[in-house]
């Protein structure tokens, strides 16, 4: 490295705020900017660049500075990136004695190797000092002599962001690059102590970006090469620039300033998500919340997730866990969501709610898990979409209410029958339905090689997809959708070439099989379609192939 500053990336997840490749956090371009204004020139790289090349850290002088932002709060199953371990983290601290080097994120909090534990706050070893707070605010503090201790204040990490912006192009996966944008901080129920095991309260009430600070970060980003943008940084959307209790208003008005700004800063975007939104909002102020669901429609992309903190469908467990709204409550704005997002443009939803459940919270019995499977299968008769499930056992950190109240281990068996329940007899016939055969998903990007490879769109939450042929890690094609797993699809290049398709691709097309598959080959090359659907039938996919 020749720079003189380094940041290590080792990947964040918060309830508010995601950073795992290929997504890049606000935390990273934030801590770019403060070094940058304090006369450093930053490096980057992210842990699993670390891990295939131990090197890329090392040959750091005394004098350079080392940030490395970690954490996760929310943990989760990841395909961009592996977020780095407390192992690593320590390994990487002795690695670097010598410059001066400090770690900041939601490691501060605490840390467990995954969910179903308790998160144990620790001092890390062989790091000079701990960001506490907003970790730009801090290093501000720390590099300008002070205590490594700072609260969020825009007014500071604004410019930071801006100044930080040009850090992306050294993303490995740039210009695929997701730059979650940061619209709050904080949790409008902190005073009623917020959910019992969520960290979001530890930021205190609600601090609102203004839209002319976001703006300027996302034409910052843009002339760094970003197209692809997420609003994904805070509790609750629908709250953004409300005030007034622990469920505001819903702005529509200024929600569709907000996505007029960023769409007049960054004109050539092509992709434009949110992520957090609380159903508890929609359920008590139904008519502002439709208003402002479809300004995000107007404004956004499609494909598009509303990520809905349902945690459990037992009103029991609600209670004691003090979450932000009953099942009826969750129901109800899955099918506002529905009215407003689930219209298809280019063949996709514009937007869907994602349920999240939360296992081993306090008050749960084996009935919590009937209850949970009554209110998925309640969706599916109702012919209502989902984009997605998340089932997670709960992580608890010090300071929560479910640190102390919880009941972790107390159902595994269980837990991993409602999970197993969830995927094959909900997540599947989802799928089915929110992606039928024929749905052509654009600009799809191969993350695992082999044979199938996985790839996936930029977006929020997007579909894994496997595509039954040996591509190369980076190719971006555009895919047509022809079967379905628990948890993906399988889909062919689009347009479907079927002259010169191997066999092993031709038995994925609808109705076709092995069998005929052989013959299919065997039969080619087709001139048109009509001597196709002699011997193959009808596919479905016809108005997408190419002869």
């Amino acid at each position: 490295m020749t720079s003189n500053a380094l940041i290590i990336d080792g990947y964040v997840d918060e309830p508010a705020c995601l950073g795992v490749a290929p997504y890049i956090s606000p935390y990273i371009r934030e801590v770019a900017g403060v070094l940058s204004r304090h006369g450093y020139s930053p490096g980057y790289v992210t842990i699993d660049q670390v891990r295939a090349d131990p090197a890329l850290v090392a040959g750091h002088r005394r004098g350079d500075v080392v940030i490395m932002i970690a954490g996760l709060t929310v943990p989760g199953a990841y395909i961009g990136g592996k977020p780095a371990t407390l192992t690593e983290v320590r390994q990487l601290g002795t690695l670097l004695r010598g410059p001066k080097t400090a770690i900041g994120g939601p490691i501060a909090f605490g840390y467990a190797p995954g969910g179903g534990r308790k998160a144990v706050r620790q001092a890390i070893a062989g790091f000079d000092a701990t960001l506490s707070g907003s970790p730009a605010v801090a290093l501000d503090a720390w590099l300008s002599g002070g205590e490594p201790v700072g609260a969020a204040d825009y007014s500071l990490t604004d410019p930071w962001s801006v100044a930080g912006a040009g850090i992306i192009a050294r993303h490995p996966a740039f210009p695929y690059v997701m730059c979650e944008l940061e619209t709050a901080i904080g949790c409008s129920r902190a005073t009623v102590g917020g959910c019992s095991f969520c960290t979001e309260p530890f930021y205190g009430l609600p601090r609102y970006r203004s839209i002319e600070g976001i703006a300027e970060e996302v034409a910052a980003l843009r002339a760094a090469g970003a197209r692809h943008f997420r609003l994904g940084r805070q509790p609750d959307l629908l709250a953004y620039q409300s005030s007034g209790g622990e469920f505001p208003v819903p702005r529509p008005d200024v929600l569709g300033e907000l996505f007029s700004a960023v769409r007049e800063n960054a004109p050539d975007l092509a992709t434009l998500h949110i992520d957090n939104i609380n159903p508890g909002t929609i359920a008590r102020h139904e008519d502002a919340a439709r208003a402002a669901l479809a300004e995000i429609v107007a404004g956004h992309t499609p494909g598009d997730t509303a990520a809905f903190g349902m945690e459990t469908a037992d009103p029991a467990v609600v209670a004691a866990n003090n979450l932000k709204a009953m099942p009826d409550d969750v129901f109800r704005a899955i099918e506002v969501v529905n009215d407003i997002g689930a219209k298809r443009t280019g063949g996709i939803p514009e937007l869907l709610p994602g349920l999240n459940f939360i296992v081993g919270l306090a008050g749960e019995t084996p009935a919590s898990f009937d209850a949970n499977e009554a209110f998925l299968r309640r969706v599916l008769d109702a012919g209502l979409l989902v984009r997605r499930v998340n089932i997670r056992q709960v992580m608890p950190f010090e300071g929560t209410a479910a640190y102390e109240e919880n009941t972790l281990g107390a159902h595994d068996a269980r837990f991993r029958a409602f999970k197993e329940w969830a995927r094959t007899q909900f997540d599947e016939p989802m799928l089915r339905r929110v992606f039928p055969a024929g749905t052509v998903l654009r600009d799809v990007i191969i993350e695992i090689p082999g044979k199938p490879s996985f790839g996936r769109q930029m977006g929020s939450y997007p579909i894994l997809v496997g595509i039954p042929l040996e591509l190369r890690v980076g190719t971006v094609l555009d895919a047509v959708v022809v079967d379905w797993g628990m948890r993906s699809v399988t889909a062919l290049p689009c347009p479907v070439e079927v002259n010169t398709l191997p066999v092993a691709a031709l038995r994925w097309l609808p109705g076709v099989g092995k069998k005929r598959a052989a013959t299919i080959a065997a039969r080619r090359p087709f001139r048109s379609l009509e001597e196709f659907r002699e011997i193959a039938g009808e596919t479905g996919i016809e108005g997408v192939m190419k002869f």
